[in-house]
């Protein structure tokens, strides 16, 4: 990588083993290419997985993540590996979606950072999870997450 904003990365252009779990994971991030410019970034994972922490079955979600970057974006490959470390992760719906978004706020300090999960039903309940640092700024285009909510058959 001739790229000098990609120095230190140990992910990208390289074999990486699946992290057993989040904490093992190792996110990883880059400088934003448009320092002092306001642009919104956004991951959607439509088959994101955790564990039930209880009955140990899995969970199925929709995430979508959007954020105003500052200094730094996340490195892709590495948000990748750090979200299929929850396919072996026990832990409820909240406690998934807010940590993944505390662990990008933590790593990244962007401008601002949402995150919508959409759950598929466990027991006959869809449990949908939203989660921002605040407002977003003015004079930034958010588009909608125009995540369905959950209709069954009806």
């Amino acid at each position: 990588m001739s790229d000098p904003s990609t120095h230190g990365l140990t992910q990208l252009g390289r074999p990486a083993a699946q992290p057993a779990s989040p904490e093992q994971a190792v996110l990883e991030r880059v400088a934003a290419p448009h320092p002092g410019r306001q642009y919104l970034v956004r991951f959607t994972a439509p088959e994101f997985t955790s564990l039930c922490p209880v009955t140990g079955q899995p969970d199925f979600a929709h995430l979508v993540i959007d954020y105003i970057p500052r200094d730094w974006i996340v490195e892709s490959k590495s948000l990748k590996l750090y979200l299929t470390s929850f396919r072996n992760h026990g832990a409820f719906h909240e406690a998934c979606s807010v940590q993944i978004a505390g662990t990008l706020v933590e790593r990244l300090d962007p401008v601002w950072l949402r995150i919508g999960a959409y759950w598929y039903p466990r027991g006959g309940i869809p449990i949908d999870v939203f989660w921002q640092t605040g407002a977003p700024p003015d004079g930034v285009w958010v588009p909608a997450q125009d995540v369905p909510g959950y209709r069954g058959r009806g």
